[in-house]
């Protein structure tokens, strides 16, 4: 039998706290919100940085799963163009409050699982957070990753 990938274990890893139907729902809406305000914080200090630590993860993400890596590439240059588009005065207010509201969300979902947030154990799960998001989509298309 072959040994598990990296990404099957760390999403193996994510999955026992997030167990519960309703955190798994705020997960699937918070963590995308979370990436973009993030983006857009960073984009607010200078579009380059965004780009940068878009490009980073994806680095990171093509280690773990290519086909996961593509479908963040997507996500993430969906994400810069709304950024882009945004009137560049609205995207600090905007992404500072989503960003708060967001990480209430998982924080309440945390709570209703009865788990603390795995990225208390591991820091490496802020960026498994999209990858697990994005494995439900991909099971629903039948996908592989």
């Amino acid at each position: 039998m072959p040994e598990p990938r990296s990404i099957d274990i760390l999403l193996a890893r994510y999955r026992e706290s997030h167990l519960n139907p309703v955190n798994e729902v705020i997960h699937c809406i918070c963590v995308p919100v979370i990436v973009f305000t993030l983006l857009g914080l960073l984009w607010t200090l200078h579009p380059l940085l965004a780009v940068a630590a878009s490009l980073a993860s994806l680095y990171y993400y093509v280690q773990l799963s290519k086909p996961f890596a593509v479908g963040m590439l997507l996500m993430t240059a969906a994400m810069l163009a709304l950024l882009l588009a945004l009137p560049p005065v609205t995207v600090l207010p905007l992404s500072l409050s989503i960003f708060v509201l967001a990480w209430i969300g998982q924080f309440i979902g945390h709570q209703i699982e009865g788990k603390k947030p795995s990225f208390l154990e591991d820091l490496r799960f802020l960026l498994i957070g999209p990858l697990f998001v994005l494995s439900f989509l991909y099971r629903r298309l039948k996908l592989a990753y």
